[in-house]
């Protein structure tokens, strides 16, 4: 007879698991002893610090004995990893962090292939470089949709069916080169959008005050010609025969 199990999901900081409120409120009804599960998972996920990891708490409710399986952490996850930092781009499209090389995509692409719905390492590859365009990050100094069409144009071809995770020395250079040159042509273009704003903000504001005195000007004139009759009405007005009362 099976024994009764309840499986416990939680996502946790690899390494550095704590008993708080999530952990308390999973796990402290099961009866189980808390700090030794935690003790499992920091020791299961000590290779991913930094990374918040799937983890599976799976507890016998008979024997209160508990397993636990860590998962792979989200792409999102081994991308900041890879690049050691704690949050992607705020601003994807304007703010690029990071350029990664071809070798690094693939290794981590290897290592969340197994658990992504493609068919092969270039379809694992292409969708970790969509994740990347989404973190603020360019792959050989180019975007998403450049580096995709290098790849469906064989560019990339040995790397990946070899399955080369190693960047050689060189590259390493060129990387950071290419990266400060991007962010350097955003930046131009960032402020020649904002010069262009400026300026249609500050035409539009002056033809609205044009517009604006000219109103004024014509109420003025509307107003001075009701105060006072024009010249010819006034002339005949003077002109004008004045009738005799009759006695």
């Amino acid at each position: 007879m099976e024994m009764p199990e309840t499986t416990v999901d939680l996502m946790v900081e690899g390494g550095k698991a704590t008993a708080g409120p999530q952990m308390g409120q999973s796990l402290a009804p099961l009866g189980v002893n808390i700090q030794d599960i935690l003790k499992k998972i920091n020791e299961k996920t000590s290779a991913f610090k930094g990374m918040k990891v799937p983890v599976k708490v799976i507890v016998d409710t008979a024997t209160k004995k508990s397993e636990v399986e860590v998962g792979s952490p989200p792409i999102s996850e081994l991308i900041k990893g890879e690049i050691s930092i704690d949050k992607g781009s705020g601003e994807p499209n304007k703010k690029k962090i990071a350029n990664l090389s071809i070798e690094q995509v693939i290794k981590l692409a290897k290592m969340k292939r197994d658990s992504m719905l493609v068919n092969d390492l270039k379809s694992a590859v292409k969708s970790v470089i969509g994740s990347c365009n989404s973190t603020g990050v360019i792959i050989e100094g180019k975007n998403a949709k450049e580096i995709n069409e290098d790849i469906e144009n064989g560019i990339f071809d040995k790397e990946i069916k070899e399955g080369i995770t190693e960047t050689p020395a060189d590259k390493k250079t060129k990387l950071a080169s290419q990266l400060k040159e991007v962010q350097q042509r955003i930046e131009k273009e960032l402020a020649k959008e904002k010069a262009e704003k400026e300026a249609e903000e500050a035409e539009k504001k002056k033809r609205e005050e044009a517009e604006a005195a000219a109103a004024v000007e014509t109420k003025k004139e509307e107003t001075a010609e009701v105060k006072e009759p024009k010249e010819e009405t006034k002339e005949a007005t003077e002109k004008a025969p004045v009738k005799e009362s009759k006695k």
